[in-house]
């Protein structure tokens, strides 16, 4: 057997737990240190076995029991994070905030170029407002809303009131 196999056994040996084994005998007699160690585990043991607790003092379960009942008059105080231990509550917090993520994600304003640079072969053309083909694209695009002017003449107009006039 090897140093390493033995040292499990030496300590119940030591301990006085078990019985020495055939093949621990003939390790021990062929190592010296395992040996040694064996015998320094004895004498651990035994003074172990020969040490007593000191006993406690006359009063000690006296300012036990008034000590407990002073903790547990003191106010609790608050963790705030506590909840977190919570397994409902900590879920429902990360559903919020993915949800949160989701909408400010997909509501974000969107820049050209980025869109632009998804497919380089689109070119991307922003027409402001204001100008000739802007106004054409407006028209174009909204040709329901302008065909029907005839809406505007059948409305009553009535004249601006003056801010300076008085009223009778």
């Amino acid at each position: 057997m090897k140093c390493d196999e033995i040292k499990d056994l030496m300590l119940d040996v030591a301990a006085g737990a078990g019985e020495p084994t055939p093949a621990l005998n003939e390790h021990l007699l062929g190592c010296a240190d395992c040996t040694g160690k064996l015998e320094d585990m004895r004498k651990t043991m035994a003074l172990l076995d020969d040490w007593q607790a000191p006993e406690p003092s006359p009063y000690f379960d006296t300012r036990l029991a008034a000590r407990m009942r002073e903790e547990r008059a003191k106010p609790e105080r608050v963790n705030w994070f506590s909840w977190f231990r919570m397994p409902v509550l900590a879920g429902a917090l990360a559903l919020v905030l993915m949800m949160a993520g989701g909408v400010s994600w997909f509501t974000r304003e969107r820049n050209p170029s980025q869109i632009a640079g998804k497919n380089p072969t689109v070119p991307i053309v922003v027409i402001q407002p204001g100008t000739a083909v802007g106004d054409l694209q407006a028209l174009d695009k909204n040709e329901d809303l302008y065909a029907n002017f005839d809406l505007l003449d059948d409305l009553q107009v009535q004249p601006d009131v003056d801010a300076d006039q008085e009223t009778p």
